[in-house]
């Protein structure tokens, strides 16, 4: 197929991110068809961006058997084949895959994957993507319930770097700060020593408290944050994550922690990537969505595909970031920056849908929505956004005589209150075979500090670990049924950050290869 050549000093196509103001008065004015329009010209605009600008991306249609010339409506964007690192981002130069001569007329900020799956892929990106994180973390703040009068702290726990989390979080509260809401921000890292000295020395003369980090990180801060004379409770505390799924029960276990009153309001969850940025985030609405679908049955199977595992259910604008879902639950993303991702397959699992089609599933399943909207306090906050939500990654999972293993499930059943004093949450699991070449799940798990195994825990931890399995999932029951100790899941307790499964900070590896 012949292209016309693109000249070298070719601009990236601006994604004409409003004003603070005019952004907030666009998601109140538009209602869920008219983000359904906007998804759609969104697709088609980035499509047409990278057909003609993007030279890798022109050999790919070529490759494809695809005349990107031919893609003008909705109806065509069926047509467009999904990119993914395996065939796209691996396949052509690096350079060809960015929009022709941004990467020296551009200003831009380069960050990388961090390369759990290979090589670290780099990514340059414009200002476009900080305003845009900027504009979700504003949202939270304005949510929070946070008193713009008072004086916040906000600590970056993150890691720093070449990786995107730090970065963009710090860029996001800057920006906030600057547009006329005074935040102090301060980026500890993943270094506990420097994020309890920022605690002890400078916290306390300030009010509120927001924390950013990856959820186990956040839980390990927290629980330790009294061994380093840190008392939760006497700031109004806040809490963003990132990079992974959590369950209501982690969310109210960290309110409780920290003292904190809303579960709508005071800790927000995070869907985001190293190539994308920030994509979307909890709102108070999706996490009422969520919080009522595990209460009725009817309605949580209405939403999500697989009844036996918990997504993260988040909100997205799709003039930033637009989702799809393919016909086997695989989630796309589009996005037009310097690196423009096309119907991406970003490796996930979960599906998308709209607030119409949320509120009928709501009514279908006897749930006035509207009314349970006003009874928790979040009116002001609800916007008809639509919805994506997504599980844990279906490939960090492990076998057990067919049975598949989900960390979630484990997550869930090391989440009983009783464990609490005793184990941080944190583990690895991987499935090995003895002597004989029978197979077992191995569980390695992180003792909270100053805490010892003792055989009693062990035998409440295996209990609450083989309920949640069985309770979750049917393969695992049945060869429980069956099989009996065969699948019971052997436990050895390592200490409180243990370098060899749990180094501080990082994040965590809750699946690792067998040792064969």
């Amino acid at each position: 197929m012949k292209t016309r050549p693109v000249a070298h000093k070719t601009k990236v196509a601006k994604r004409e991110v409003s004003t603070p103001a005019a952004f907030l008065a666009e998601l109140t004015m538009n209602d869920s068809a008219d983000w359904v329009r906007v998804q759609n010209a969104a697709i088609i605009k980035h499509f047409k961006n990278a057909f003609k600008n993007v030279p890798g991306y022109r050999k790919f249609l070529g490759q494809m058997g695809v005349d990107g010339t031919e893609i003008r409506t909705v109806k065509d964007l069926q047509k467009i084949p999904p990119t993914s690192k395996t065939n796209y981002l691996r396949v052509h130069p690096w350079d060809k895959l960015c929009v022709a001569g941004a990467l020296t007329h551009e200003p831009l900020v380069m960050t990388s994957t961090s390369g759990s799956t290979g090589q670290p892929f780099y990514i340059p990106r414009t200002d476009d993507v900080h305003e845009q994180s900027m504009l979700y973390h504003r949202l939270f703040v304005e949510r929070s319930g946070l008193d713009p009068k008072k004086s916040t702290l906000v600590v970056v726990c993150f890691g720093m770097g070449v990786w995107i989390g730090g970065l963009l979080t710090y860029e996001a509260f800057r920006r906030i700060s600057k547009d006329g809401r005074p935040l102090t921000v301060i980026t500890p890292g993943v270094n506990k020593k420097e994020i309890f000295e920022a605690l002890t020395h400078i916290a306390p003369s300030y009010d509120q408290l927001i924390l950013c980090g990856y959820p186990p990180f956040m839980k390990d801060l927290i629980d330790d944050g009294p061994l380093f004379g840190v008392e939760w409770k006497r700031w109004d505390v806040r809490i963003v994550c990132a990079a992974e799924a959590f369950s209501e029960h982690f969310r109210d276990y960290l309110m409780q922690k920290t003292g904190a009153k809303d579960p709508y309001r005071s800790v927000m969850n995070i869907y985001g990537s190293a190539e994308l940025g920030t994509m979307a985030t909890e709102t108070p609405l999706s996490i009422l969505v969520r919080r009522l679908a595990l209460k009725n049955d009817t309605f949580y199977r209405k939403i999500f595909k697989e009844a036996h595992r918990l997504p993260t259910l988040a909100q997205y604008i799709p003039s930033f970031v637009s989702f799809e879902e393919s016909e086997d639950g695989r989630i796309y993303a589009t996005d037009g920056t310097v690196l423009p991702f096309i119907r991406y397959d970003i490796g996930d699992q979960g599906g998308v849908f709209t607030f119409t089609e949320v509120q009928e599933a709501a009514k279908d399943a006897g749930i006035n929505l509207g009314a349970e909207i006003k009874r928790a306090g979040i009116a002001e906050t609800v916007h008809q956004l639509p919805f994506v939500y997504v599980y844990e990654r279906s490939d960090l999972s492990v076998k057990l005589y067919g049975a598949i293993i989900f960390p979630e499930h484990v997550k869930i059943g090391l989440q009983k209150s009783e464990l609490e004093r005793s184990i941080t949450g944190r583990f690895t699991m991987t499935t090995e075979h003895d002597s004989k070449h029978n197979e077992y799940l191995e569980l390695n798990i992180e003792l909270q500090a100053k805490q010892e195994a003792t055989d009693d825990l062990k035998k409440t931890v295996v209990a609450a670990v083989v309920e949640s399995l069985a309770r979750n999932s049917a393969e695992y029951q049945n060869n429980l049924s069956a099989m009996g100790e065969k699948v019971i899941p052997k436990i050895t307790f390592w200490p409180h950050e243990h370098p060899k499964y749990f180094h501080p900070g990082i994040k965590q590896k809750w699946v690792i290869r067998s040792k064969e």
